[in-house]
């Protein structure tokens, strides 16, 4: 069986948009503060890709 995360991490964020891994960071914080996440929840996939615009599909061939 296939396992794939639907978790996305500041790292992730970095590969995506070829910034650094601090600036990874920020973003995963504003997705928090969008969605009214609290600090110890996880950003999904999903909602990066709709924070961003950019498609599912092409976030997803970035991770795995």
């Amino acid at each position: 069986m296939l396992k794939r995360r639907c978790v996305i991490y500041p790292k992730d964020v970095q590969l995506i948009t070829g910034r650094s891994e601090r600036y990874g960071q920020v973003i995963i914080s504003k997705i928090k503060i969008a969605f009214s996440k609290k600090p110890h929840q996880f950003v999904t996939i999903d909602e990066f890709a709709e924070f961003s615009g950019i498609p599912k599909s092409t976030v997803e061939s970035f991770i795995y």
